[in-house]
C-alpha cells in the first residue's frame, strides 16, 4: 500500500522522541482507520507516490491534520502545500474553523513552513525524565539561578558609580563590585540574579553609560546557560543552551541563540573554534553537559573570572 510505504519513510527520516516507544503496526492500523472513516490525500508523480496527507474531524469546528509527508526529491515544489489545501477544503464546507497538527520542536524546517501558512503556537508539550524531577523535586532542593555582568574595562569607580545609580530603579538593595580581573569587572546584584530582563537592562544600562563591551551570563533553574554581549549598549550576540526552553520559538528566533564565535572572538578574543566547541545547544537539557559545565566552559573561553555564582554577601573577593 503506498500509503505505508510512505509512512515508513516517515518514520525513518524524522524518527520520534526517545521516550516514546512506537509499535508499527498500531500505527499503520491506525492509518487504515483514518483512511477509512477520515480524510486521506495521496500525492503522485506519475505513478509513484510521492505524498500523503492525513486527518480527521476532531470536534464540532476543529480538524486535526494527523500525517504529512512529502518525499525529499520533491519537495519545495508545492506538494505539501497542495495536500493540506485538500484537506482544508475537504473540512471547511462541513464547519470546522480550525485545523492543528503536532510537530516536533526540533524539527525547524517543516515549523518554518507550517508559520507560513498560518499555524502558531497554542499548546506546549513538555517533558523531563523522572529522575531528573526526583532530583530536582526532593525536598529541600531547590533550583538555583544566578548571574554576573562583566565590563571590559580596569576603571572599577566608574563601574561602582553606574551600579550605585541604577540598582535603585530596579528595586535592588544588594549591589557588589568585583575586580578588575583580567581586565574585566563584575557586578553582581541580587534581582539580577533571579529576573533575566532586569539582568539584561542592568547589562545595557552599563554598557551604554560607559561606552564598553559588557558580557552578561547567567545559570537558570540549573538547566540553562544564557550569555548576553554588547557594546555601546546594543546587543551584539545572545546565546541560550536549550533556545526553547521556556517554549517554541521561530526558527529564526532559535538560529538567532546560538553564540556567534567572529562576534565573541573581536570582543573578548576568543578562540572562535573554542566558542564553537563550548556554546553547545539542544532541545532539552537532558541533551547537554550539566548547565554549570556549561557556564564554567563558556566563562574560560571568554576570560571571564566569576561566572559560577551571583550575588552573595561576604565572599570575600577582591
Amino acid at each position: 500500500m503506498p500509503l505505508e510505504e510512505l509512512w515508513r519513510a516517515f518514520a525513518r527520516e524524522v524518527p520520534p522522541p526517545r521516550h516514546h516507544d512506537v509499535d508499527d503496526e498500531k500505527e499503520l492500523a491506525e492509518i487504515r482507520e483514518i483512511i477509512d472513516s477520515g480524510l486521506a490525500f495521496l500525492a503522485e508523480n506519475g505513478d509513484s507516490p510521492i505524498g500523503f496527507a492525513l486527518a480527521r474531524r476532531i470536534g464540532s469546528r476543529t480538524g486535526r491534520l494527523t500525517d504529512l509527508y512529502v518525499v525529499p526529491e520533491a519537495r519545495r515544489g508545492g506538494v505539501a502545500s497542495a495536500l493540506v489545501g485538500a484537506v482544508v477544503e475537504a473540512l471547511a464546507p462541513d464547519g470546522v474553523e480550525h485545523l492543528e497538527l503536532e510537530v516536533l520542536s526540533s524539527n525547524s524546517s517543516a515549523r518554518t513552513v507550517y508559520h507560513r501558512w498560518g499555524f502558531a503556537e497554542d499548546q506546549v508539550v513538555l517533558v523531563a525524565p523522572t529522575a531528573t524531577l526526583q532530583a530536582r523535586l526532593a525536598p529541600g532542593r531547590h533550583a538555583e539561578s544566578f548571574a554576573s555582568v562583566h565590563v571590559q574595562t580596569d576603571a572599577v569607580v566608574d563601574v561602582e558609580r553606574a551600579a550605585r545609580d541604577f540598582a535603585p530603579r530596579i528595586g535592588s538593595n544588594g549591589t557588589r563590585v568585583v575586580g578588575p580581573r583580567n581586565g574585566w569587572v563584575t557586578v553582581y546584584d541580587e534581582v539580577a540574579d533571579v529576573e533575566p530582563a532586569v539582568l539584561l537592562r542592568f547589562a545595557r544600562e552599563i554598557s551604554s553609560r560607559m561606552g564598553t563591551v559588557v558580557v552578561a551570563l547567567a545559570l537558570e533553574v540549573d538547566q540553562v546557560v544564557r550569555m548576553v554581549a554588547l557594546e555601546r549598549g546594543g546587543i551584539v550576540d545572545e546565546y541560550r543552551s536549550v533556545p526553547e526552553f521556556y517554549g517554541p520559538l521561530p526558527p529564526g528566533d532559535v538560529i538567532g541563540l546560538a553564540a556567534n564565535p567572529t562576534v565573541l572572538a573581536r570582543l573578548t578574543g576568543a578562540d572562535p573554534q573554542a566558542v564553537r566547541q563550548v556554546a553547545v545547544t539542544a532541545t532539552s537539557p537532558s541533551n547537554l553537559p550539566p548547565a554549570r559545565e556549561i557556564l564554567a566552559s563558556l566563562a574560560g573561553v571568554l576570560g571571564l573570572e566569576g561566572a559560577d555564582h551571583g550575588y552573595a554577601p561576604g565572599l570575600g573577593e577582591e
